[in-house]
């Protein structure tokens, strides 16, 4: 029996069956990075990733998961009474109906993020949606995934994320911030793999060198540590 044929012999409507997405967990937290630090925000993350960067700190997102109704999900996040919605993994846009879940929570007033790894094309991301989109430097180990023309489709809202773990990453990072103008784009992020760059110096690199880039720490880290739904 087909897909088809055995949705029709469970009376599942195919419209039903296809807005579904893998969901590794929903939980309610402060945003600990980019331009919405601070804010309450419901996190969405997705299950998979084609990545695996070294100093990944959410590979329990690579497997498993259970799927959810998009309208399910929705429902979910309402329950928590944020404004704040931030979309992750994994990486997110792994899974195509990723989109439609971005359009809907805009479409439902919240103010969306998404969390990207900058190997995927971002070009048909709602754009009310604030992306952002890693560049991988050399120490995660997939600089190579990087899609450079992902550039050309980032908003003046949207934002660059760097993720350092050497005084090499800084230097390809500064590099690449020139480069490709990157701080005439958008916001540009740079930040300290844990345990690896010691954010004080990492701060001093960029005054030093009189960097337009904002520094940041995971405020989350700060928080609760490496705690899972936090």
């Amino acid at each position: 029996m087909s897909g088809d044929d055995a949705r029709k012999a469970s009376g599942t409507p195919a419209a039903a069956v296809a807005e579904r997405l893998r969901i590794t967990e929903i939980f309610h937290s402060i945003q600990g990075e980019a331009d919405a630090i601070g804010w309450r925000t419901v996190f969405v993350r997705l299950t998979g990733c084609p990545l695996r960067c070294v100093w990944c700190d959410t590979e329990y997102s690579f497997y498993g998961g259970n799927w959810h109704a998009i309208d399910d999900i929705l429902a979910e996040v309402a329950t928590h009474g944020a404004k704040h919605v931030c979309v992750t993994g994994g990486e997110p846009l792994a899974q195509k109906r990723c989109l439609i879940l971005l359009r809907r929570l805009c479409e439902a007033g919240y103010e969306v993020s998404l969390e990207t790894s900058g190997a995927l094309d971002v070009s048909a991301v709602d754009p009310r949606v604030r992306k952002v989109m890693d560049l991988k430097a050399p120490g995660s180990g997939e600089s190579a995934r990087n899609l450079w023309s992902n550039l050309d489709h980032l908003l003046p809202h949207d934002q660059i994320k760097i993720v350092l773990a050497s005084r090499a990453d800084y230097e390809w990072a500064r590099a690449v911030l020139a480069e490709h103008a990157l701080a005439d784009r958008c916001m540009v992020l740079f930040s300290s793999v844990w345990g690896k760059v010691e954010p004080r110096e990492l701060a001093e690199w960029i005054i030093a060198d009189k960097l337009p880039v904002r520094f940041q720490l995971q405020l989350h880290k700060l928080l609760w540590s490496d705690a899972r739904g936090k």
